[in-house]
C-alpha cells in the first residue's frame, strides 16, 4: 500500500511545464539545468562522477528509483518515503508491490505551490517526524525523484536522527542515474556512510547472531539466496567466512559489512559502496567466484588481500575446482548465445557459459565500465567476446541481426524481437538472475534453463511455418482481405 502524507496546501495549481509529470527521464538537459541553478549542483557532480552517462541520454530500463526503492523496503526496520509526480509515485510502488514487497511506501504529494514556497520540505519533515518511532524503525529514508531534485528541495537539512531512528536522505533523479541497478548503491553508499560514521564514534549494535569466530569477506552485490552459502563453503579451508551481503537486510549488517577483512565487489557498479569501504580501510576485490577460472582467480586474490597463507589458497582450490571441472563436463551448452542485460552481471553468466562451452560473440551491459569488471572483460575479450558497457537497446538488437545466435538473452524487448525472428530467448532478470550463479550451484543452474531453451529452436520453425504470410507491423492479424489503407487519414 501508499500512505499519502497530504500536502499543507491543497488546490494548489498543477506543477508548470518544466517541472510537469512525467519529463524527468525525458527531459535530461533541462532538468540537470534546473537542479544545478536549484541548489543541487554538488548532488549531480557526485553522480556524474559515480555513475557517467552513455551514449543513449536516457534509462531504456524501468525507472532508476525502483533500486534504492527495492533495496529499502527490503530492510527491516526500515521505512521509505518518496518525494515525486504522481504518475512516478505509483508506478514506482506498483512494481515494488509486483515484485513482492510487503512493506507500505510513504509519498508526499506536492504541486507548483508547494515546490515554490518550500512548503514540500516542510511537508516531507512533518512526514519523517510523524514517522520515527523508535520502536518500530532504525531508519528513514527519503527519496527525491526527478522533480523535486530538479526543483532543488534540500531534504539533505533534514535532521540526521528524531527519536533516536536514522535519517537517509537521498536523490535518485532518472536524469543523473542511469539505470536502477546504480540506484541500488545510491542508497548502499548513503547508508554505509552513515554506518561508518557511526562506528567511528564509539560502540555499535553487533549483527543479529553474533560476530563471526572467522574473519569475513563482505560480499557487494544482491545474489540468489543459495550462492552466499556456497561462498562461504569455499573460502572455509582458507580460514575464512562469508559475510553480509550489501545491500543488507537490516542496518546493524552495515557494521559487520564494514568490519569485514576483505570486500568482494562480486556485482562491479556499487562504485559509492566501494568509496565508503575504501574509508575504512578495507581492501576491494573485483570478479566473483563464477566457472572454474573464474572462482580459481577469485580465491587467489581474496586469498591474497586477507593474508592468507598460499597453503591454503591451494587446498581452497582443490577442495571445489575438480567438482566444478566435472560439472562443466558433464552439463555442456552448445550454442551461439549473444547476452545483454542492466543487472549489473552480465559479464559474469557470459564468463559461465564461455566455459561451459557456448560461443558467446556479444555480452552488453547498461552498466558503466568499472575496475571490478576488467578482470571479467579482459577474459572474455581474449575468447572473442565483444564487450559492451553501457549498451542500449539499439545495440543488442543490431547484435542479434550480426550474430544470428541460437539464443538471446535480454531485456524484455530484446527477447521479443528475439521472437518475432525465431530464435529462442530468455529474460536475463526473471530467468538467469533468479538462479544460483557462483561456484558448482551455479554450473547445474545456468545449464538447466539455457539447455531447454537452446532445445526450442524447431519449434520456433514450425511456429514461423505455421504464422507464415501473416501480416507484421500495423496488417498484424488475421484478415480475409488485404486492410485498406486511408490516405487521407494516413
Amino acid at each position: 500500500m501508499t500512505t499519502v502524507y497530504q500536502s499543507q496546501t491543497a488546490g494548489a495549481a498543477p506543477a508548470s511545464k518544466a517541472t510537469s509529470d512525467g519529463e524527468g527521464c525525458h527531459a535530461r538537459d533541462e532538468m540537470t539545468r534546473a537542479a544545478a541553478a536549484a541548489g543541487k549542483r554538488a548532488v549531480l557532480d557526485g553522480l556524474a562522477r559515480d555513475y557517467p552517462q552513455g551514449p543513449h541520454d536516457r534509462p531504456q530500463s524501468m525507472c532508476p528509483a525502483f533500486g534504492s526503492l527495492r533495496v529499502g523496503l527490503r530492510m527491516r526496520r526500515t521505512a521509505t518515503v518518496l518525494s515525486g509526480s504522481a504518475c512516478c509515485v505509483y508506478g514506482l510502488s506498483f512494481i515494488s508491490h509486483f515484485y513482492g514487497a510487503r512493506r507500505t511506501v510513504g509519498y508526499v504529494p506536492f504541486s507548483s505551490e508547494t515546490l515554490v514556497t518550500g512548503q514540500l520540505y516542510e511537508d516531507i519533515r512533518d512526514a519523517v517526524f510523524e514517522l520515527a518511532d523508535p520502536e518500530r524503525l532504525d531508519a528513514v529514508v527519503v527519496t527525491n525523484l526527478c522533480v523535486p531534485t530538479a526543483s532543488g528541495v534540500p531534504i539533505q537539512k533534514l535532521p540526521r536522527e528524531i527519536n533516536g531512528v536514522r535519517v537517509v536522505p537521498i536523490d535518485v533523479p532518472g536524469f543523473g542515474v542511469p539505470t536502477h541497478a546504480e540506484a541500488k548503491d545510491v542508497l548502499a553508499a548513503a547508508m554505509l556512510r552513515y554506518a561508518r560514521e557511526e562506528a567511528e564514534q564509539g560502540p555499535v549494535a553487533a549483527p543479529r547472531g553474533g560476530r563471526s569466530e572467522r574473519p569475513t569477506v563482505t560480499l557487494l552485490g544482491e545474489m540468489f539466496p543459495v550462492d552466499p552459502v556456497g561462498i562461504n563453503m569455499m573460502l572455509q579451508p582458507m580460514g575464512l567466512a562469508a559475510g553480509p551481503v550489501v545491500p543488507t537486510r537490516e542496518w546493524r549488517e552495515l557494521y559487520a559489512a564494514l568490519d569485514g577483512r576483505v570486500v568482494a565487489a562480486l556485482h562491479p557498479f556499487y562504485t559509492g559502496a566501494v568509496r565508503e569501504f575504501a574509508e575504512a580501510g578495507r581492501p576491494v576485490v573485483p570478479s566473483a567466484p563464477v566457472g572454474r577460472d573464474g572462482t580459481a582467480a577469485w580465491l587467489d586474490a581474496v586469498g591474497d588481500a586477507a593474508g592468507v597463507p598460499a597453503a591454503r589458497i591451494t587446498a581452497a582450490k582443490e577442495e571445489v575446482l575438480p567438482a566444478i571441472r566435472a560439472a562443466l563436463e558433464k552439463t555442456p551448452i552448445r550454442g551461439r548465445i549473444t547476452l545483454s542485460g542492466y543487472e549489473g552481471s552480465e559479464l559474469l553468466v557470459a564468463r559461465l557459459l564461455v566455459e561451459s562451452g557456448a560461443e558467446v560473440p556479444y555480452v552488453a551491459t547498461a552498466c558503466a565500465a568499472t575496475p571490478w569488471s576488467e578482470p571479467d572483460r579482459a577474459w572474455l575479450e581474449a575468447r572473442g567476446c565483444e564487450v559492451r558497457y553501457r549498451a542500449s537497446l539499439e545495440d543488442d538488437l543490431a547484435a542479434m541481426d550480426a550474430f544470428a545466435p541460437d539464443l538471446a538473452i535480454g531485456t524484455t524487448p530484446v527477447v521479443q524481437a528475439a521472437k518475432e525472428r525465431g530464435i529462442a530467448g530468455l529474460y536475463f532478470t526473471n530467468i538467469i538472475s533468479a538462479r544460483p550463479l557462483m561456484g558448482l550451484a551455479g554450473v547445474g543452474a545456468i545449464a538447466e534453463v539455457v539447455n531447454a531453451a537452446l532445445g526450442q529452436a524447431e519449434r520456433f520453425g514450425r511456429m514461423r511455418a505455421f504464422f507464415e504470410g501473416v501480416g507484421e507491423g500495423r496488417e498484424t492479424g488475421v484478415w480475409p482481405s488485404a486492410p485498406k489503407t486511408l490516405e487521407e487519414v494516413r
